[in-house]
C-alpha cells in the first residue's frame, strides 16, 4: 500500500528492531514503565522480544514511521517477551514483578477475532494518514485470513486514538472501569472497540 512516499508492509527486518522498539516505547512507555522502570532495559526487552510477523509497519524512505501490532492464536507482536527474557534483563525478582504487572494489561484473544496489540506513529509524521493506513492494512489482513472481527482496547487518557478508531469504523462495545487500579496503571477505564469484518473494509 502506497501513500506518497509511505509504504505499509507486514513485518520488518532485524535491522529495524530498534526503530520498532523506539516507536512502541514512545506510545506505551509510560504504561510499560510501571513493569519495567529502567528505559534501557525496557528498550532491550522490546527489541529482543518482538515477533515482527505479527505487525504492519509504515516506512518512509526506509525509516520506520509507524507500527501496528496484532495478536492471534498463533502469536503476537510482543509474544517473545517471555519470563526468561525478562529475567535476563531484570534479574529474577525484577522479572517476577514485571510479569505480575504485565498480566494486568493482558487481553484474551478469542476464536475468529484478531486482537490489536498496539499502534504507534512517529510524532513528526502524525496527521499524514499513517495511522489510518496501518489500520486499513490490518483490517484487510484480518478479512483475508477469515476473521470475523478485529478488537482493541483504548484507555480513557487517549481520546485522540479513540477518535481515529471511530473514523475508521470501530464501534465501542463496553467500557470497563477499575478506579482501584488507577494509582498503579495511570488510568481508570478502558473502552473495548470492535470492527465487524462483515462490513466492507
Amino acid at each position: 500500500m502506497m501513500n506518497e512516499e509511505i509504504m505499509v508492509q507486514q513485518g520488518f527486518p532485524d535491522d529495524l528492531r530498534l526503530a520498532a522498539a523506539e516507536l512502541y516505547d514512545a506510545a506505551f512507555g509510560a504504561k510499560l514503565s510501571i513493569a519495567i522502570p529502567n528505559p534501557a532495559s525496557r528498550m532491550a526487552i522490546l527489541k529482543k522480544g518482538f515477533s515482527p510477523a505479527f505487525s504492519f509497519v509504515a516506512l518512509h524512505n526506509g525509516e520506520m514511521v509507524g507500527i501496528a501490532g496484532f495478536k492471534t492464536a498463533q502469536g503476537a507482536l510482543t509474544n517473545g517477551i517471555s519470563f526468561r527474557l525478562l529475567q535476563e534483563e531484570l534479574g529474577y525478582a525484577g522479572a517476577v514483578r514485571a510479569v505480575l504487572i504485565l498480566t494486568l494489561f493482558q487481553r484474551k484473544q478469542v476464536p475468529n477475532q484478531l486482537l490489536m496489540d498496539g499502534i504507534s506513529v512517529s510524532p513528526k509524521m502524525r496527521g499524514s494518514g499513517i495511522g489510518t493506513n496501518l489500520l486499513h492494512s490490518l483490517l484487510a489482513y484480518a478479512q483475508q485470513e477469515g476473521y470475523q472481527s478485529v478488537r482493541l482496547d483504548v484507555i480513557e487518557t487517549n481520546p485522540a486514538a479513540q477518535r481515529l478508531y471511530e473514523r475508521v469504523g470501530f464501534v465501542s462495545i463496553k467500557t470497563e472501569h477499575f478506579a482501584y487500579l488507577k494509582w498503579l496503571l495511570g488510568f481508570g477505564a478502558a473502552t473495548e472497540m470492535a470492527f465487524d469484518l462483515h462490513a466492507k473494509v
